[in-house]
């Protein structure tokens, strides 16, 4: 029987391979070292314990003075992973982000580069409220210089997690809260997946869903249940949302002349127009109905149990979709 591992040993088990095969690894944040708990969820649990508190840093509660010294210490040759607790945090931060590790790169014509790994967790659906669980993967996307990437899976997370530490360029880690404890298949040791390289988990030929992270798992119970409706649906994980893989969506568009996108973060002015708009410019003579897009409601993620799973993408609403470019 295959070995099962959660979200959580995965990207602890990441960071311990990535700290094992290379000193410059260093891990820093909020909590992060065994005597502080090992992480608000236990991510790095046993990681300060085996590599000593030098290379696994508990900080003091300042997101900005995380990132800046994340920031040096990549200027000096380490790779620091780190740890900004939460992804509406992130905002604290974004001045160091945007302004500084971001286009250090550009600014010194190539000469220095920020070889940064940003992990932030976020995700509704368990009552945490607006201001912890917001989806702002468009924001990092929108910044040159930046790679965004979330997994869909235990194996995913980890390989995708030694990807961007072992990247040159600063990297979003995106976590999301409520799969932090599902299990899926283990990882192989060692396994690096390539950035900017999607996924094509189930091939179909009457309509592509193009989707990321826990939207994955949304998708693929719709595919199913249109599957038994006659409906062949083919499923792209994007894996890394910027730079995102064009060609992989394209190839399958062109095929299947249909797509929907879907994302947990709120409709307007998310990565789905983004990805609708470079697929009409691409293939809109190939088009037999307009790309749809599905995502949260415009609001702020509700704190009511009911209120929440409504804000939230459902089958239900990835099915209509479907349904409409099918009509």
């Amino acid at each position: 029987m295959a070995k099962k591992m959660n979200y959580v040993q995965a990207i602890n088990m990441a960071l311990a391979d990535a700290m094992e095969a290379d000193e410059n690894v260093l891990l820093l944040g909020e909590d992060v070292a065994d005597e502080e708990g090992g992480g608000v969820v236990k991510v790095s649990q046993g990681l300060s314990a085996k590599f000593g508190t030098n290379r696994v840093k508990s900080t003091p509660i300042a997101e900005e003075a995380i990132m800046g010294a994340a920031i040096g210490a990549s200027l000096v040759g380490k790779r620091p992973v780190a740890e900004i607790m939460l992804m509406n945090f992130m905002t604290v931060a974004m001045d160091q982000v945007v302004n500084h590790a971001a286009k250090l790169r550009y600014m010194s014509g190539g000469q220095t580069n920020v070889p940064i790994t940003i992990r932030t967790m976020t995700g509704a659906g368990g009552g945490a409220g607006g201001q912890h669980t917001d989806m702002l993967e468009a924001w990092f996307a929108h910044v040159a210089g930046m790679k965004v990437v979330t997994p869909s899976s235990p194996a995913e997370a980890y390989g995708l997690l030694r990807a961007c530490i072992e990247d040159d360029d600063p990297c979003l880690f995106i976590e999301n809260m409520p799969t932090y404890w599902t299990k899926g298949e283990a990882p192989v040791p060692g396994t690096v997946i390539p950035l900017g390289k999607a996924n094509v988990i189930k091939e179909g030929n009457d309509v592509t869903l193009i989707t990321y992270g826990r939207m994955v798992m949304e998708s693929m119970q719709a595919a199913e249940i249109l599957a038994e409706n006659g409906v062949s649906v083919e499923v792209i994980d994007l894996r890394t949302i910027a730079p995102f893989d064009a060609e992989t969506i394209l190839n399958s568009v062109a095929k299947t002349q249909r797509a929907v996108v879907v994302h947990e973060a709120v409709r307007p002015f998310g990565v789905g127009a983004e990805i609708a708009s470079r697929i009409t410019e691409e293939l809109f003579s190939q088009l037999k109905a307009p790309v749809q897009r599905v995502g949260s409601s415009f609001n702020a993620v509700p704190y009511a149990q009911v209120l929440e799973a409504a804000h939230l993408p459902t089958p239900d609403g990835i099915i209509e979709a479907v349904k409409k470019t099918l009509d």
